[in-house]
């Protein structure tokens, strides 16, 4: 583990000092991730005029039902690919911080759940594994990943760039992790109202707002990319991953591990 070398070490009366200078710092963050937040509230809605039927544990279920009565729902994009053994562990390590967070959003007219185009058997077992509770569905069947820009086809991957976070980029997965925003309306019409890729699916790992209080932070730069040191919740002890080429992490990544 790396060492911190040469704090600079003070009196209590310059640390207050300093610690109220950073907190004004703090504060401006705050207003400004509010009026944010506030702006990303009024964009525009796109009605979702596809049809969506899942493999659930129940059987066939359309879009409508995953938000159990209620008018919002937060669709994780799972990078669970059809021929993996397992699930990505930086989904997983995502999936862990939610888990216990879905009977709160509940109470504030929200619904969750996850999708990925697994079929449902390895879902179930990897979720049993886990120990989870959320809702997780398969998109096997359908083309919803791959409408929300989450999957790709091996000719797209092929030409070196995917259509992703609202661009073109190369990309070492088939799958990629997402975050989009759904509404229905009293006549039970969906709305497609935001969707995040990237970092932007941080904001629900709270394990990295902790890192981020300490001297070492994330203390990744020197990892082969920046999550690296994330395993399933159950394998740190061993660092086991069941997929051989390690198809959720970068292909220089996974070669060298």
């Amino acid at each position: 583990m790396r060492q911190i070398e040469h704090p600079k070490v003070v009196s209590r009366a310059e640390w207050i000092a300093a610690r109220k200078e950073l907190l004004k710092k703090e504060k401006d963050l705050t207003r400004r991730k509010d009026a944010l937040s506030a702006e990303r509230r009024e964009l525009p809605w796109v009605r979702v005029e596809k049809e969506y039927t899942f493999d659930a544990p129940g059987g066939k279920v359309p879009l409508a039902d995953l938000f159990e009565g209620r008018s919002q729902l937060i669709v994780y994009h799972f990078m669970f690919g059809p021929e993996w053994q397992e699930g990505c562990p930086s989904c997983s390590f995502n999936m862990d911080h939610t888990d216990g967070a879905t009977v709160h959003l509940g109470q504030r007219d929200v619904s969750f759940a996850a999708i990925s185009r697994a079929p449902l058997p390895k879902i179930e077992a990897f979720k049993k594994r886990m120990g989870w509770r959320f809702t997780w569905v398969s998109a096997y069947q359908n083309d919803f990943n791959r409408d929300y820009h989450v999957s790709f086809t091996k000719e797209e991957m092929a030409k070196g760039k995917v259509d992703y976070n609202y661009d073109l980029m190369e990309f070492p997965s088939e799958e990629a992790p997402g975050i989009s925003v759904f509404y229905k309306d009293p006549s039970g019409g969906i709305f497609h109202t935001y969707s995040a890729y990237a970092r932007g699916t941080e904001t629900s790992i709270g394990a990295y707002n902790y890192l981020e209080l300490v001297p070492k932070g994330r203390d990744e730069d020197a990892l082969a990319f920046t999550m690296a040191w994330v395993r399933h919740h159950d394998r740190y002890s061993d660092g086991h991953l069941a997929d051989q080429g390690k198809p959720y992490w970068p292909a220089n990544a996974a070669t060298a591990s």
